[in-house]
């Protein structure tokens, strides 16, 4: 898996113009079954990869924090919302909330999240392959391969199955 990851960059960049050009045309004639299709992909892969062997989204990337993201996980460690953040946040340049530093301060060494059950909505939902209107998502999707091995064999797959 290691070796994976560590080829993730590369092969992503490799891949970029051609992903690029492919979600272009997705945008303007998305199939009509496309988030049926997603949804099965995204099935499909997570079936075969286990997140707990990479955690790469959690060791380089930090997800935002919404406000009832705050609430929640402030509320878990009874904390004040002011005192999270804090602590462990800070303003991004789009003034969004996000992790005061890479990796995750709550990955464990064995890649378990200690705020998994009220973890930010980024984090749950990443790498945002099963949404609804996914080729409103492009410009994310073409990120999220360079960091998720997950994501980037879904749009491999993607590109096999619908033909543009």
């Amino acid at each position: 898996m290691q070796d994976q990851i560590n080829n993730l960059p590369k092969l992503a960049k490799d891949k970029h113009k051609e992903n690029k050009t492919f979600f272009k045309k997705l945008k303007k004639k998305p199939p009509k079954q496309l988030d049926y299709l997603m949804q099965e992909l995204h099935e499909d892969e997570f079936e075969r990869t286990d997140c707990l062997e990479c955690a790469n989204c959690c060791k380089t990337t930090g997800p935002l924090f919404t406000p009832k993201d705050i609430n929640r996980i402030a509320k878990f460690f009874r904390m004040k919302e002011q005192q999270f953040i804090e602590t462990y946040l800070r303003l991004d340049e789009e003034n969004d909330y996000v992790l005061q530093s890479v990796p995750c301060t709550f990955l464990g060494a064995d890649n378990y999240c200690s705020i998994y059950d009220v973890r930010p909505k980024a984090c749950s939902e990443f790498p945002h392959t099963d949404r609804k209107k996914f080729q409103q998502i492009s410009n994310l999707t073409l990120k999220n391969v360079a960091i998720c091995p997950a994501a980037y064999n879904i749009v491999e797959e993607m590109k096999k199955r619908i033909q543009l």
